[in-house]
């Protein structure tokens, strides 16, 4: 199931997602979590892209795991990405908790003149905890998202390049 789309790997295909799909919904859900002006706007993105890191992450991992199945060769060289790619799958998993803690704790002020729609805050101490979680995290997602990608580059183009 996770081997092949058309004639490429696919998790060739799949990471290119993950390397755009899971910074921008941590950076949507660090702002959505930071900028209340904003959560009108973010509230309902930051959750589905939150949600969305999940599935992107499990289907880049599944793949990856297709991959060196399929050529077994890879296994050694990919192994440090490998690593890094099930540690990123967890951060995601959390990313997705705190992202749905978020959007139903956060409150926020409607875009309408009349104010209709203004979500309060629940209390300002869980305010402050779920803010701190989703930057926390999220910044937690970013990081292994690029050491995750360096490492798969690393193995497949390190020595391939002219220097």
């Amino acid at each position: 199931m996770f081997e092949r789309f058309g004639d490429l790997p696919l998790h060739v295909l799949v990471i290119h997602l993950a390397v755009v799909l899971l910074p921008v919904a941590a950076l949507t859900g660090i702002v959505f979590a930071l900028v209340p002006k904003w959560r009108w706007l973010l509230r309902w993105p930051a959750l589905l892209l939150g949600l969305g890191t999940v599935v992107v992450a499990f289907v880049a991992k599944e793949s990856g795991e297709a991959f060196v199945q399929a050529v077994p060769t890879l296994g050694k060289a990919v192994a440090v990405h490998e690593e890094r790619g099930d540690l990123l799958f967890w951060f995601c998993l959390i990313f997705a908790v705190v992202a749905v803690a978020a959007f139903l704790l956060l409150g926020g002020t409607s875009p309408l003149a009349s104010g209709k729609g203004t979500k309060a805050t629940k209390s300002r101490p869980l305010e402050l905890v779920t803010q701190a979680a989703v930057v926390v995290v999220g910044v937690l997602v970013i990081w292994q998202t690029v050491r995750t990608g360096d490492a798969g580059a690393k193995a497949v183009w390190d020595g391939q390049l002219p220097k």
